[in-house]
């Protein structure tokens, strides 16, 4: 009979598929009011934990997630609560994305929730990594509810998403976030089941019996790590313990495959590794089994054991790289990719990135759409194989004379052609590596034109940089060619020149008048730059004067091959460029507030230890002021959330022209900013402090053509030395000077005392 969970997981799957998404107004995240309490609560004689009952907020302490408190020094016991928010609501239940480890909620006095099992000491074993949901009582708005954790692992806590939602909204919100990952998993199955086949067909049994482990493990790890698993069958620690097991096999799959491609350079490393892995495997898969640990306190170990292991996949991978061909290039490729996925995954894990969902999934999709082109491409290309074997048999006997005759002038000519075009590839390898040594693209840029010439020699040609008003000033010209040939300035307002065709490189030919050589007599190439922001722009033009370049014994062969290869040089330089232009933009987007332009809260914490490592060490003043745009929550109640973010502009804007160079102005967050003064005394610092509460009074907010008035700030000012403690502690110190400045009234400054 067909088993009742999987019926009703293929039911809720197809309704995920013709339902529409639950869209973001379903739920309502629990982001704030948080608080935590180390330790744990006594209960009285009813059962009941103290610390649900008595209220002690000087006993708890504020916390933007609850998840791995401050100072847990060995602790395995904590408490959590909040006061849920209001919400209309026909079946309320409560969403945790997971928890570490096991889990009592309580409302008031009662137990509305556990999963776990707390023994008199208030431990328990890991009993998996389900999602929970904790059903509502009636009347829980405004009402605190806590969250009582034991956990033993790295991690103590809850984790990922905590919302409220609707029950059925929940359930579709499941089937949303691992529909993806169903359907990856399913099609990874099927060529895993085709690899599988053919390793029992083909000559190399091995290398497809290694892909066939590796696609269905990843297939087993994305079913079993999804949500929706737990539709199926509600038993969390059976589906960790499949997760745990597919992830613990890919380093083994992986390695398998690796030592097959390898085989003839002994990879003793890779033999090693996957030894290793399996070895942990079996051993951490046994022990969890036999009670001699917890299955959780595996995935850390076997963490460590992949990255340093993916370290030594890499350091061999790179030095036997040429070998390989161009298919295990491809998949190895996609390995990376799934493998760079995995890494992250592995980083929210254990909190070095902010929680995200990882698209783990479509790193195995690449794998697999990857072994199906490779197939699709081998195919293709037996079938081309063919038709060229059938051309050339018709052709060998009339051409074998002809040939035979122009043997050795054409050998001549092709040595030289292949001397030149190993030359010019190892001036561009050289070039394209001092180019990844650039910080910035400027500097990429004068480094261009200066072996531009080199690159390209022996054709005379110029080179071309953009510049302002669209116009591309000539920055080299070599080969002796003067302004007729090669202007001093293009206009890209009128047009640049078309880049150019390039000939096709064709099979030697020999034609009645051998010496005769074609092709173009001035090539143009575009060097574009493509950027997140800006998308492709061309930044610089490449024109060479291209007749005669090997004489008149390469003919169109040569022509067509030394063009070729200087496109492919262009474009790998362009890719290069591409490169340092979005490391640039993510090197700037990660210090700086999108919605104002300030710098943000993490640039803000780096400088200001910097700073106020400076000011102590040269006995300089420092200022600090905290703003605050009075009734901001108000203002966005009042107009909308894009009124408030125009407020929020106006203010960075004032904050931004008021400011010397020499400050520091960042957005700290919500409508709070914070302003930095190197070598500011108090009185310097109040002063500015005045001006800006005067100049954010006079800037009138527009919006949408209405008048909206003009926001008030509040600034709380701090200084050292005047304040005789800790530069560091300035932060805290205009805080509180801050806070009076809004318990007075707000509008207003406030020195820190």
């Amino acid at each position: 009979m067909f088993p009742s969970h999987l019926l009703r997981c293929c039911l809720l799957l197809l309704a995920g598929l013709l339902l529409p998404a639950p869209g973001h107004a379903a739920s309502q995240a629990v982001a704030e009011g948080w608080e935590y309490r180390w330790g744990d609560s006594p209960f009285n004689t009813e059962g009941v934990p103290e610390w649900v009952l008595e209220d002690a907020p000087e006993q708890w302490h504020r916390i933007g997630f609850p998840s791995n408190p401050p100072e847990r020094n060995g602790r395995e016991n904590v408490w959590f609560r909040v006061t849920l928010p209001e919400g209309e609501w026909q079946e309320p239940v409560l969403y945790i994305f997971s928890v570490d480890l096991i889990v009592q909620v309580w409302a008031e006095s009662e137990k509305i929730y556990q999963y776990g099992t707390f023994d008199a000491q208030g431990r328990g074993r890991f009993e998996g990594w389900p999602w929970h949901e904790v059903l509502l009582p009636s009347g829980y708005e405004g009402k605190p509810v806590y969250f009582r954790i034991f956990s033993n692992y790295t991690d103590i806590g809850l984790w990922g998403e905590v919302a409220i939602m609707d029950h059925p909204d929940l359930v579709l919100y499941i089937l949303d976030n691992s529909l993806e990952a169903l359907v990856i998993a399913g099609f990874t199955v099927l060529i895993g089941i085709l690899a599988l086949i053919f390793s029992l067909l083909q000559s190399e049994k091995k290398t497809f019996a290694s892909i066939s482990l590796f696609t269905l493990a990843s297939a087993l790890m994305l079913v079993s790590e999804s949500q929706a698993s737990l539709l199926i069958a509600y038993r969390p620690l059976m589906w960790d313990y499949l997760a745990a097991g597919s992830y613990f096999m890919l380093p083994v799959a992986l390695a398998l495959l690796l030592e097959q491609w390898l085989i003839n350079h002994r990879p003793r490393l890779i033999n090693r590794i996957w030894k290793i892995h399996l070895a942990y495997l079996i051993g951490a898969i046994g022990g969890s089994l036999l009670g001699l640990f917890n299955l959780s306190s595996s995935f850390p170990v076997f963490d460590a054991l992949f990255l340093a292991s993916m370290s030594v996949i890499v350091a061999v991978v790179l030095r036997r790289i040429r070998v390989m061909l161009p298919e295990q290039q491809i998949l190895l490729l996609a390995f990376a990719v799934f493998c760079a996925l995995l890494i992250m995954d592995m980083a929210v894990a254990h909190g070095v990135l902010p929680w995200s969902r990882v698209p783990v999934s479509w790193g195995m999709l690449l794998f697999s759409l990857a072994v199906v082109m490779i197939a699709l491409w081998h195919y293709a290309g037996t079938q081309q194989a063919l038709k060229r074997l059938n051309v050339s048999l018709e052709e060998q006997v009339a051409e074998r004379t002809a040939r035979a005759e122009g043997l050795a002038r054409r050998e001549q000519a092709r040595v030289r052609l292949l001397t030149f075009e190993n030359q010019k590839s190892r001036v561009v390898t050289r070039v394209i590596a001092q180019l990844q040594d650039c910080i910035e693209l400027r500097q990429a840029f004068d480094l261009l034109a200066r072996v531009m010439p080199e690159i390209c020699s022996p054709l005379p040609g110029a080179y071309y940089l953009r510049g302002a008003d669209d116009r591309y000033p000539r920055v080299a010209i070599w080969g002796g060619r003067g302004d007729e040939s090669f202007p001093a300035v293009l206009d890209g307002g009128e047009g640049l020149p078309e880049p150019s065709a390039l000939p096709e490189v064709r099979h030697w030919h020999e034609t009645a008048d051998a010496t005769s050589a074609t092709g173009p007599s001035r090539l143009c190439f575009w060097v574009p730059v493509e950027s997140a922001s800006a998308g492709t722009v061309i930044e610089g033009v490449l024109l060479l004067a291209s007749e005669g370049i090997f004489g008149r014994s390469s003919g169109e062969y040569g022509a067509a091959r030394l063009f070729a290869a200087l496109d492919q040089s262009i474009q790998r330089i362009g890719i290069t460029l591409s490169s340092i232009a979005l490391r640039e933009e993510l090197q700037k987007f990660s210090y700086e507030d999108s919605l104002t332009g300030l710098k943000n809260r993490r640039y803000f914490d780096q400088l200001f230890e910097h700073e106020s490592a400076v000011a102590q060490r040269n006995n300089l003043p420092l200022s600090l002021l905290i703003v605050d745009i009075d009734h901001f929550k108000r203002f966005n109640d009042s107009h909308g959330h894009e009124a408030g973010d125009l407020a929020l502009q106006t203010v960075g804007r004032v904050l931004e022209q008021l400011f010397r160079e020499s400050d520091i102005v960042c957005r700290y967050g919500g409508e709070e900013f914070v302003a930095v003064m190197p070598g500011a005394t108090t009185a310097a610092a109040t002063e500015k402090a005045e001006e800006l509460c005067a100049a954010v009074r006079a800037s009138v907010i527009n919006y949408r053509n209405t008048d909206l008035g003009a926001a008030t700030v509040s600034v709380g000012v701090a200084n050292w030395p005047d304040l005789g403690q800790e530069p560091a502690s300035l932060l805290s110190l205009a805080d509180q000077a801050l806070y009076r400045a809004k318990k007075a009234g707000r509008n207003r400054v406030e020195v820190a005392r």
